[in-house]
């Protein structure tokens, strides 16, 4: 079988030893190949190249934002196929090596490298593989969750600390909900969900899509607003309408704590196919969070049987 390890130097829970000690155990099973991302977005090109090279396998070592970068290179090579084709795509393996690792925690390995490594590795042994889907928004796929708003923000701030030096903790990302929640215009609805054939849903302040659950971890606590998400279903979403003190602390209060979100403030929808979002101005987003910009327009789409995990 032959592999590439595509590694993100700065992945936050292994050493130079241990990226060692990771190769050396995957080229006891597998013909591998190594290559560092050296920028943005140059996961998605490693990735894209090993298919056109009919690579069997693409293992990724570093945090959510990496695999997503390998998981739209893998999709976006033309194979001559359908997206939700997963045969013709090499098979992905996902070493965690983030702060939070929410895709490979989904796909029931454990949360640290070397004992993820350890998974994978009998997993190869086994031939142990699913077929999972994914979601797509415009152009860009993602594995666990989308964004429009007040996460997005979230998530852009996280980076602006981080760039300047700050850990990814817990407390970093309640310090950013805290910031970002005081600076946003709460009662000016900015998004509407079109649904096919359906009337449009307007006055929604902040929208989640979710392709499985959970949606996050704090530490080792999932948040799960839409535990019925799955990789073998459509897409869930959360929808928050005027974000008031009050509503707003009890619906994260009910997140944090693990419960379902409920109140009249929430619209949560299960196993959609496709819908539109648009925004009545720009507003931030993110996907498998990573922030990716502005926006007044997204198309969602599910995307069945589109990817083979080692799990």
């Amino acid at each position: 079988m032959r592999a590439l390890l595509v590694v993100n130097p700065n992945a936050t829970t292994t050493t130079e030893r241990g990226r060692d000690i990771l190769v050396r155990a995957l080229r006891s099973q597998v013909d591998l190949e190594v290559a560092y991302t050296q920028r943005k977005g140059h996961g998605v090109e490693l990735a894209r190249d090993a298919a056109r090279e009919r690579f069997d396998l693409v293992v990724t070592l570093g945090g959510d934002g990496t695999v997503n970068e390998a998981v739209n290179g893998l999709m976006t090579f033309d194979t001559g196929a359908a997206a939700g084709r997963a045969q013709e795509r090499p098979a992905l393996a996902v070493v965690p090596g983030g702060s939070t690792n929410v895709f490979a925690r989904a796909l029931g390995l454990p949360s640290d490298w070397a004992e993820g490594t350890g998974a994978i590795l009998e997993a190869l042994r086994d031939r142990r593989e699913r077929i999972v889907g994914l979601g797509r928004a415009d152009d860009r796929y993602f594995t666990f969750c989308a964004g429009m708003g007040l996460d997005a923000e979230v998530v852009r701030r996280v980076d602006q600390a981080r760039h300047k030096g700050s850990t990814s903790t817990p407390w970093l990302y309640f310090r950013a909900i805290a910031q970002q929640y005081v600076s946003t215009n709460r009662r000016v609805p900015l998004l509407t969900l079109e649904l096919p054939g359906e009337p449009a849903r307007s006055g929604l302040t902040w929208m989640l899509v979710q392709n499985t659950a959970p949606w996050t971890y704090i530490g080792e606590r999932p948040v799960d607003p839409n535990p019925r998400a799955s990789f073998d279903t459509g897409l869930d979403v959360l929808g928050l309408l005027e974000m008031q003190v009050g509503s707003t602390a009890r619906t994260l209060a009910q997140l944090a704590r693990g419960a379902d979100p409920k109140g009249k403030q929430v619209l949560r929808m299960h196993d959609l196919a496709g819908f539109t979002l648009t925004a009545a101005k720009p507003i931030a987003f993110q996907v498998d969070g990573e922030y990716l910009g502005e926006c007044d327009k997204l198309d969602f789409a599910s995307v069945p049987g589109a990817l083979r995990v080692v799990c």
